[in-house]
């Protein structure tokens, strides 16, 4: 397996276990009105989309918190995959070996210090997947707190069943903001 099919296997986990958390959230009155969840959706999804600007090298607005209703959101959640799917330039192993750009380096230099090594754009993907995981547990967490049942989202279970493509739910599929 190589880096680059490895990357784009794990992102295409990325969107089915995603959507599944979609599924129980939209599906659920209380998670759908909860705004700890909301914020935490949020997050997942603002570091996605800002992590797809830096692997296409784009600059553009993202939506500031507090101003999706959870609909929206999950509407702008599902376009981060589409565009991310719609062109795959980014994940060759040319592209995927470059140097992390200044931009990015600052930022987090500013937030952790100097860091002992400079990051490759690979790091950059693996980096919005396993951030992704991290918080769609605490996402897990928070439903059970609800009292929704979370759904199974790890990998291996992704892979028990197939890899089956993401399922997102209709409300989903509408249009996305600006």
């Amino acid at each position: 397996m190589t880096l680059e099919s490895a990357c784009d296997d794990l992102l295409s986990h990325m969107e089915w276990a995603d959507a599944m958390i979609w599924s129980t959230v939209l599906g659920s009155s209380e998670a759908r009105a909860d705004l700890k969840l909301q914020d935490r959706l949020y997050h997942i999804h603002f570091t996605q989309h800002a992590f797809l600007q830096v692997w296409r090298e784009l600059a553009a607005d993202l939506p500031a918190p507090h101003t999706l209703d959870i609909v929206s959101l999950a509407r702008w959640a599902r376009t981060f995959h589409i565009e991310a799917r719609a062109d795959r330039s980014w994940l060759t192993a040319d592209a995927l070996g470059r140097r992390a750009p200044d931009t990015l380096v600052s930022k987090a230099e500013a937030r952790l210090g100097v860091g002992a090594a400079w990051p490759a754009m690979s790091d950059t993907v693996l980096q919005v997947i396993l951030h992704s995981t991290y918080h769609r547990g605490q996402v897990g967490t928070r439903l059970r707190e609800l009292g929704c049942e979370p759904p199974l989202t790890e990998y291996f279970v992704w892979v028990w069943r197939g890899k089956p493509a993401a399922d997102w739910p209709a409300v989903a599929s509408g249009s996305a903001p600006n």
